[in-house]
C-alpha cells in the first residue's frame, strides 16, 4: 500500500528546512557516535569524531539529554541515555525476523559449524550484524550483534552487493553459485562463507556468516560448511516467503 501524507502543519513547517533537517542529521551523527564507541565519551571526543563544533554540539545534546537519546554522566562524559535502550527493546520486540533467523544461526551451530551471524545492508558502504551465535570452539572471531562492518570486505558484505547489481566476476559467482568466501579480508586472521536468504518477489532479506579462525577455513571445511549452509538458508529463504533460486552445482 502506497503511504500517503497529510503534510506538515504549520508549526511542523520549519522543521522541513534545510536548517532543520541538518540539524537532524547532526544529531543521529552524535547518536551514532556514541553507538559505535566502547566507552563514554568527552565533548572534546565527540568533536573529533564527528567534526562539529563543540559550540554545535552543545547545543544538539541538550534537545538529546532532554528527550532521553544521551545521558551526561557524573564526570561530565556523555553517553547514549534510556530512551535509546527503549528503541532497542522496541526492535526487539517488533521485528519477528528474529523469531526465524535466531533458530537457524542455532541450528547451524548446533551441527557444529563456525560462529553464526545474519547481516543486513545497513547504508551505501555498511552492513549490520543484526544477530549472532557464537560457536562452541575455544576460539573465535570478534564479530557481534548490532556492529557494523565495510560492504567491500568480507563474504556477507559481497553478497549483498552482488544482489544490488554490482558488477564484475566475483559477484557474477555470487549470483551463479548462491555462496561467497572471504579469507582474510576484514581480519587477516579470520575467515567466513556465506549464503543469501530471500524473502517474496525476490528481495534480499539479508546474508548468513559463518566465521571465525582463517586456519579453520581450508577446502575441505569450507566445501563442509557449504554443504551445511545451504539448506538452512534455503528453509530460512522459504519461511520467510522467498523463492530459493535454482544454482549450479
Amino acid at each position: 500500500m502506497k503511504r500517503t501524507s497529510t503534510g506538515p502543519t504549520t508549526s511542523e513547517a520549519p522543521a522541513q528546512t534545510g536548517d532543520g533537517v541538518a540539524a537532524v542529521e547532526r544529531a543521529l551523527a552524535l547518536v551514532a557516535a556514541l553507538e559505535t564507541s566502547d566507552q563514554a565519551m568527552s565533548l572534546a571526543e565527540l568533536a573529533v569524531r564527528t567534526g562539529f563544533y563543540k559550540s554545535t554540539i552543545l547545543r544538539l545534546l541538550g534537545s538529546l539529554t532532554a528527550t532521553g537519546y544521551v545521558t551526561r554522566l557524573p564526570d561530565g562524559n556523555y553517553d547514549l541515555g534510556p530512551t535509546a535502550f527503549r528503541l532497542g527493546l522496541a526492535f526487539t520486540r517488533k521485528n519477528a525476523l528474529a523469531h526465524h533467523v535466531v533458530p537457524a544461526l542455532q541450528e547451524l551451530v548446533d551441527r557444529g559449524t563456525e560462529s553464526a551471524s545474519f547481516h543486513v545492508r545497513q547504508d551505501a558502504d555498511h552492513r549490520l550484524c543484526l544477530f549472532r551465535v557464537n560457536s562452541r570452539h575455544a576460539t573465535l572471531d570478534r564479530v557481534e550483534a548490532g556492529q557494523s562492518y565495510a560492504l567491500l570486505r568480507g563474504a556477507a558484505g559481497h553478497i549483498i552487493l552482488a544482489y544490488d547489481g554490482r558488477a564484475g566476476a566475483r559477484y557474477a559467482a555470487i549470483r551463479a553459485e548462491g555462496f561467497d568466501v572471504s579469507l582474510g579480508e576484514r581480519d587477516p586472521s579470520c575467515a567466513a562463507v556465506a549464503a543469501p536468504v530471500f524473502g517474496p518477489h525476490d528481495v534480499l532479506i539479508g546474508v548468513i556468516s559463518l566465521s571465525g579462525p582463517r586456519e579453520r577455513f581450508g577446502k575441505i571445511e569450507v566445501a563442509n560448511m557449504k554443504r551445511v549452509l545451504g539448506p538452512v538458508a534455503e528453509k530460512l529463504t522459504k519461511t520467510l516467503g522467498g523463492v530459493w533460486p535454482t544454482y549450479r552445482a
